[in-house]
């Protein structure tokens, strides 16, 4: 319990917040959510399809130590973003391979990276908040992920 309210205080401190949440018009939810879908309609989303991390507990049964590198694959009708966690630096790979911009975009800004016509790129320093990575094609094409915690 939050230091100097007792009960009642805090059910209708809790009971205001809820009525403030309900006094915003659902219509006005909807139409910000239809806003921001509009801002990357352009972009083709990529769910996320492998995470080493998941795998572990899996293979703790067969190993007795964890990889020090943490793997995920965001996969999307056209491509797929393979990442490697380590060493303060996140390591990829487009696949097919094609050039163009990775990009890493948190809440207080953007880091970018060239992709190589290997598909090759380096994110250098691993974003330390929430982010999501769009790679955006030298052909114009462009695919994003959901938001990553690491």
């Amino acid at each position: 319990m939050l230091e100097g309210w007792d009960d009642e205080q805090l059910l209708a401190a809790l009971g205001e917040a809820v009525k403030a949440r309900e006094a915003v018009p659902e219509w006005f939810v909807e139409t910000g959510k239809n806003a921001y879908a509009w801002h990357n309609i352009d972009a083709e989303l990529a769910q996320l399809t492998y995470d080493s991390r998941a795998d572990a507990g899996q293979m703790a049964v067969a190993r007795s130590e964890t990889a020090s590198i943490r793997a995920l694959t965001f996969t999307s009708p056209h491509l797929s973003i393979e990442l490697e966690v380590a060493d303060g630096s996140l390591l990829g790979q487009v696949v097919p391979p094609q050039a163009g911009t990775l990009e890493a975009h948190t809440k207080s800004g953007m880091i970018t990276s060239p992709v190589d016509e290997a598909g090759f790129f380096a994110l250098k320093p691993i974003p330390a908040s929430p982010f999501l990575l769009r790679f955006r094609a030298t052909d114009g094409a462009s695919v994003m992920t959901g938001w990553i915690t690491l």
